[in-house]
């Protein structure tokens, strides 16, 4: 088959397209015929060696973390899934003509393949983070990076349980927060001013999404670690906030990110699609920081 594979750390230019074996489903585990893979962070930070810490690649590998397509193979004791169900979910080396997955859930009619493609490590993630920060109905949550694949996730979630969010984003990215309901405020110097000047009684949970070094501050701006959340910031710990990794409960997690898409509630945004061949610069446009929506790879 072929695969985006790296055979050692760097630049997008690591990338290549080449002849991998293909994967087949193991026990508990599904492989499909991938429509497309998304680029979350964690892949350009794999494959630039800034996770070989926490995350420890035996080359070659492929990169990619979570795709959506047609099951074509089902492992042993499987059995809410059989060949033909089109699902999304999570795996490893997903950006592949095939790719097996550890979690999954049926694609919501509500959603293109595309859509599909580029929910499935964000809504995990998302859901895992509100998790953490407990019922958030009838309060105020921050998201910083709210425009974002996992940002803008966890505000639609968030909404539809009932909370009012506010979200951090560049004014380019102002009016789609308010399209999804979120009260908008740029980041960066003075946060704190503009966050009291749309929520004057305060708010009662943050989520850092960006990992951008504003941990401290939104502790300071909620008054308290334990109602603060990263998905981004490796020193979280160290301020006494929770680290959320997108892989704790992730079945249940997609199951529920569907229905809210059933439901109406999610629906993640899409900004482009790359051929195998250009996969490097779909990494360089979810590097760059500045993607609106989520940046998907095709075989």
């Amino acid at each position: 088959m072929r695969a985006v594979r790296f055979h050692q750390y760097g630049d997008p230019q690591v990338l290549t397209v080449e002849e991998a074996p293909e994967p087949h489903a193991g026990p508990g585990e599904v492989r499909i015929r991938v429509h497309a893979a998304s680029v979350n962070p964690v892949d350009w930070k794999t494959r630039a060696g800034y996770l070989a810490e926490h995350l420890p690649v035996t080359f070659p590998a492929i990169i990619g973390y979570d795709a959506a397509g047609v099951v074509d193979e089902v492992g042993e004791g499987v059995e809410d899934v059989r060949p033909g169900d089109h699902v999304f979910g999570l795996g490893q080396g997903t950006t592949a003509e095939y790719a097996v997955l550890t979690d999954w859930a049926p694609v919501p009619s509500t959603w293109t393949p595309e859509q599909a493609a580029g929910a499935g490590l964000v809504s995990a993630t998302a859901l895992a983070s509100l998790d953490v920060l407990g019922d958030l109905a009838g309060r105020t949550l921050l998201v910083e990076g709210a425009a974002g694949g996992v940002g803008s996730a966890a505000a639609q979630m968030a909404i539809a349980g009932g909370t009012t969010v506010i979200g951090t984003a560049s004014e380019a990215n102002h009016d789609y927060l308010r399209e999804i309901g979120v009260i908008p405020v740029t980041y960066g110097e003075g946060l704190a001013d503009r966050v009291a000047a749309v929520a004057p009684d305060g708010v009662d949970a943050a989520l850092d999404t960006a990992g951008s070094g504003s941990l401290a501050e939104l502790v300071a701006i909620v008054g308290d670690p334990a109602r603060v959340a990263s998905i981004a910031d490796f020193n979280a710990t160290a301020l006494g906030v929770a680290l959320v990794a997108g892989n704790v409960n992730a079945t249940a997690h997609l199951a529920a990110a569907a229905r809210l898409a059933e439901d109406g509630a999610y629906a993640p945004r899409v900004q482009a699609t790359y051929p195998l061949e250009e996969a490097g610069e779909a990494h360089l446009a979810v590097q760059s920081g500045h993607a609106r929506g989520k940046v998907l790879i095709a075989p």
